[in-house]
């Protein structure tokens, strides 16, 4: 996460982009597009998706036919796989933060706006299945609103024309570089939050480049602060997941001297992909041993250069030997901080005994306290899962 450059006033104004940003559209593309390549005789490489984002959907349908050699005109294509993506418009989820993000800046009556370059119509159908994010937004200005969509600065321009804000009040949050590039060319201030892991360096045109909406602090830009950190942690809404213990890549105990409890990835790519990467703290439930605080990284690990998404949890406790092939049950009830590079293994270490000192004072929270009593944590579950009773059981409480 960069440090914000210098700004020459404070803001007034928040424009916010939609897919990416708001709202987890990407599983959604891959859900979509993937059968209908197997139709043609094609296999959906993710590797590509990343030409996708920020693009009108004019734009990127034109990329999968060019990148998958396919026998349509883009607007044919259009208009076989539209109908598709709006069933699946209330299937998608909104980011971390999202939600708590745009409330916050309505009950303090900042003026937002909405600028996405999806048609109008569709914006509106995709938010229409967020209860209370319609009426947060002072303004909605779609692709086909504007003569020309991002990474021209139209967008952003006419948004701030709604709301009759000057550009340079406005402070734009986006998740793509035609995003960025966009906001910047409007003479706004722009807050970068890539989708796409580890391009943090081609965002360097953007003020600041954040990790999550989780990390969006709006005081640095002269806007009401949140109040909902608690003793350095933000509780979050409970998410669960589970499966045995197994070897890691040996740097928890050998390199850190910090034993972690690798699960392994694949058994629940889909739920870990919907949180960005960064440390979360919640409560550990082991099989045959009981149940333990835990801090654990969700993400890459910058320092070692993982080439792919890792949950690596560490139990705070000392058990004396390992457990591989335990079930481990997970209860993720708050969030830390973003995923950080480090200069050296001291100043890693350092920091990750700093997280497991702030959990563990955290987790006697009677707020954070109450999960340790979650059935999730003491009955076998199916992995991945949750259970309904489970939730409106604690959430009593």
């Amino acid at each position: 996460m960069s440090a914000p450059k210098p700004i020459s006033r404070l803001v007034s104004h928040v424009i916010l982009d939609l897919d990416g940003t708001l709202l987890n559209t990407d599983s959604v593309v891959s859900k979509v597009v993937k059968p209908f390549l197997v139709k043609n005789g094609k296999t959906w490489d993710s590797k590509k998706a990343h030409k996708l984002v920020g693009k009108t959907p004019y734009e990127a349908a034109a990329v999968v036919l060019e990148d998958y050699g396919l026998p349509y005109c883009t607007e044919e294509f259009l208009s076989i796989i539209t109908p598709v993506f709006s069933e699946q418009w209330c299937n998608i989820k909104a980011l971390p933060g999202a939600t708590r993000l745009i409330k916050h800046l309505r009950s303090n009556g900042v003026p937002t706006a909405l600028a996405s370059n999806s048609p109008r119509s569709n914006i509106e159908a995709k938010i229409s299945c967020h209860q209370g994010w319609k009426e947060c937004f002072s303004t909605i200005v779609g692709g086909d609103e504007v003569e020309k969509g991002k990474p021209s600065p139209d967008i952003f321009l006419e948004a701030a024309k709604r709301m009759n804000a000057t550009p340079s009040n406005c402070l734009v949050i986006e998740d793509s570089l035609p995003g960025v590039t966009a906001g910047k060319a409007a003479g706004m201030h722009v807050i970068a939050v890539p989708s796409i892991p580890k391009k943090t360096a081609e965002f360097s045109s953007a003020d600041v480049v954040i990790n999550s909406l989780l990390d969006v602090r709006p005081e640095k830009w002269g806007l009401p602060p949140f109040n909902d950190w608690i003793e350095d942690t933000l509780p979050i809404e409970p998410w669960f997941i589970s499966g045995p213990v197994i070897k890691g890549f040996g740097r928890g105990s050998i390199v850190l001297g910090i034993p972690t409890a690798n699960l392994p990835a694949e058994n629940f790519s889909d739920v870990v992909s919907e949180y960005t990467s960064g440390v979360y703290f919640g409560w550990a439930g082991l099989s045959t041993r009981g149940i333990y605080k835990m801090v654990m990284s969700v993400g890459w690990n910058p320092y070692f250069g993982n080439t792919e998404k890792t949950v690596e949890p560490w139990l705070l406790h000392n058990f004396g030997e390992d457990f591989y092939g335990e079930e481990l049950r997970l209860a993720i009830v708050g969030y830390i901080r973003p995923e950080a590079n480090f200069p050296s293994l001291e100043s890693l270490i350092e920091r990750i005994q700093e997280d497991g000192r702030i959990a563990e004072k955290a987790l006697d929270l009677p707020m954070y306290a109450k999960y340790k009593d979650s059935p999730y944590l003491r009955n076998t579950l199916q992995l991945g899962s949750t259970t309904d009773d489970s939730q409106a059981e604690l959430n009593s409480k």
